[in-house]
């Protein structure tokens, strides 16, 4: 069984997954009509009111809802659904920890690199504000809460809607593409986007296509994980912005008033460093067959290979 047709393994009926993902998705759903609802001006006065909390208990507020989500996802999917967990995150007979570090590990040279080398190349926008006890508390609060975030993100898009979207229009393609598209809508709201402009969206989407081609090639969504922990962390932890969605304590700071960021800038990782990240993780695990993994039919397998719960 493929990764979507895991979402056989349990209940599935159409009133179940309307339900989860209107329960689970709620809160990007209400953040992307707040970004279509309101000004400019008054989005502006949101962004500076929450400049005003302490960073440290900014960070905690608005990642502790994703712990309590991500909790109620896990409860319907094995209560409602009556499916296993592990059938949620891989076709493996358990979670492999070793694909999780590994592209834990390559996004975090991949991203401290690139910032060693335009750190270098002009250092005149980025200030070095370490302060050991407030890094030492952001870094405490980033390893607690962060995994709960990215699960979340990673659980309901690339696992829950991806899997039960697969089912219901029996192919691959139209899931990969729906969550890539919602992922980016989900994410509308970050001052990214008001300070840098809709372009910013291409790689919000980008990313998520880039993790959801990594969820299906591998047949699991432990690459998924590793990666975006190993990038939010680096966003918390080593560079932070006052126009960034993330406030920290971080080592470095951009100290310019507004983003200069070209659109080069933004399209670079999508277009060249998504594509090599994906190709390395296709020699180390030896990917084949993309075409039917990525565009192949979904059909239901034999009864007698599956069972609602492992």
């Amino acid at each position: 069984m493929n990764y979507i047709q895991q979402a056989y393994k349990g209940k599935r009926e159409l009133w179940m997954f309307l339900l989860t993902a209107f329960l689970i998705s709620g809160i990007f759903i209400l953040n992307f009509i707040m970004f279509l609802f309101t000004s400019k001006e008054d989005m502006e006065m949101l962004y500076d009111s929450m400049k005003a909390i302490p960073s440290n208990i900014s960070l905690v507020a608005n990642l502790l809802p994703f712990a309590f989500l991500l909790g109620l996802l896990f409860v319907l999917v094995r209560y409602m659904h009556e499916r296993s967990l592990l059938s949620l995150t891989t076709t493996r007979k358990k979670v492999d920890f070793k694909r999780i570090f590994l592209a834990f590990f390559v996004i975090v040279v991949l991203t401290v690199g690139s910032f060693a080398v335009s750190y270098y190349a002009d250092p005149s926008q980025i200030e070095f504000q370490f302060k050991p006890v407030k890094f030492a508390i952001l870094f405490v609060i980033s390893i607690l809460l962060f995994p709960f975030q990215i699960g979340l993100e990673e659980y309901l898009f690339r696992g829950y809607l991806m899997q039960h979207i697969g089912v219901l229009v029996k192919n691959k393609w139209f899931p990969l593409i729906f969550t890539s598209v919602m992922f980016g809508i989900a994410h509308s709201a970050n001052p990214e986007v008001a300070e840098m402009g809709y372009i910013t969206m291409v790689f919000y989407i980008g990313t998520g296509l880039l993790l959801g081609i990594m969820t299906l090639m591998d047949e699991g969504l432990e690459l998924a994980l590793g990666f975006h922990l190993g990038n939010n962390l680096m966003a918390a932890l080593l560079v932070t912005s006052d126009w960034s969605a993330l406030q920290t304590d971080a080592i470095f700071k951009y100290t310019a008033e507004e983003a200069n960021t070209s659109i080069t800038e933004i399209l670079l990782p999508v277009i060249v460093f998504y594509p090599i990240i994906l190709f390395i993780f296709s020699k180390v695990y030896k990917w084949s067959n993309w075409k039917e993994k990525l565009f192949g039919k979904v059909e239901e397998p034999l009864e007698e290979n599956y069972k609602i719960i492992e």
